[in-house]
């Protein structure tokens, strides 16, 4: 059985970001205004610790948002060093952090093995050079593919994230980058709808009519897709949409952009609405669908979507869950066919 994994977060918002990206203020979307100071991260890996009663579950501290290796090389130290008690004392598994795929060299990468760093995130958004060059991301999608084979030659699990959306991109660059993602080795992904954030180049372009957001309707349509061929390549999507910060769901710092805080559930929602969809060719008074208990929310659906389609055609509707079933298989019981 898969171990449960837990991450205790730690933002430091832009910390060595050589460029800003036409669609990025990290302080916004993560909802972290500042550099956290080392006492405060004490107190976030204490709070967390608390809330985590999961016998054997690996833990990790992730440092996310800035460009972690662009940092100076005794401040990657500092922060590396600040974790290393709670590993010898068995409390954190590793640490896991993100980067860009052009601040990665064999040097830094001993570094980060000295210290019990186990993951290491790139931030590819895409596999698409003219998406990249548009989106002003300042290294290319070669840079991806050797900071990869780097990490990889190295014994960290590597972990590629996406952005949908992005200007130039398109539903086949979207899945040409999944399929880059999957042949370059990922253990896991993260896909990130482009959003239009306040404080950024793209408000300033929505503003003009230069860029135009996908919908919801599309991001959840094109993560679906996705999703799939994450799951087809063994893949582990760990995260689907942007972390939900303060500013983001009370549409302060939200400008426009398929955000929604229930995101990953929307596409998991669609794609259990294409494996009911044969269903529609049927009738009757009652139906049972048995489903896997892990996938049963996403089987009725949100908002009960998938059992309110069924209701059309069925006078009752009713989802079971099974701790024997997995996946997505599922089983039909339909009293008075008609």
């Amino acid at each position: 059985m898969k171990k449960k994994h837990f991450n205790i977060p730690v933002f430091i918002p832009e910390l060595a970001c050589p460029f800003q990206c036409i669609y990025c203020n990290q302080r916004k979307i993560s909802g972290q205004i500042k550099i956290p100071e080392f006492n405060e991260i004490r107190s976030t890996i204490k709070m967390y610790l608390s809330t985590i009663h999961t016998p054997g579950a690996i833990i990790e501290l992730a440092f996310f948002g800035g460009n972690f290796t662009g940092l100076e090389l005794q401040v990657q130290e500092d922060y590396l060093s600040l974790i290393q008690p709670y590993i010898k004392e068995g409390k954190i598994s590793g640490i896991r952090l993100s980067t860009r795929p052009d601040y990665i060299n064999e040097e830094n990468l001993q570094v980060l093995k000295r210290y019990h760093v186990t993951t290491i995130e790139l931030g590819a958004q895409s596999m698409d050079d003219t998406v990249l060059k548009k989106s002003q991301r300042g290294h290319t999608a070669r840079d991806t593919e050797i900071a990869s084979q780097l990490i990889l030659k190295n014994g960290f699990q590597l972990g590629l994230q996406m952005m949908i959306g992005l200007p130039g991109d398109t539903l086949d660059k979207a899945k040409y980058t999944a399929k880059r993602i999957i042949e370059l080795g990922a253990d896991n992904t993260r896909i990130y709808p482009a959003l239009v954030i306040k404080g950024t180049e793209f408000e300033d372009m929505y503003a003009l009519g230069t860029y135009k957001p996908l919908s919801i309707e599309n991001a959840v349509s094109w993560s679906k897709e996705l999703l799939k061929i994450f799951e087809a390549g063994g893949v582990d999507v760990i995260k689907l949409g942007l972390h939900p910060s303060e500013g983001l769901l009370s549409g302060h710092d939200l400008i426009a952009g398929p955000f929604h805080q229930s995101f990953r559930e929307l596409v998991l929602t669609e794609i259990w609405s294409e494996l009911l969809e044969p269903l529609n060719q049927k009738r009757g008074e009652r139906i049972e669908i048995l489903v896997p208990s892990d996938q049963f929310n996403y089987a009725v659906g949100y908002e009960a979507k998938n059992k309110k389609f069924l209701l059309n055609n069925f006078h009752e509707a009713v989802f079971k869950p099974s701790e024997n079933m997995k996946g997505r298989n599922f089983q039909i019981n339909i009293s008075g066919e008609e």
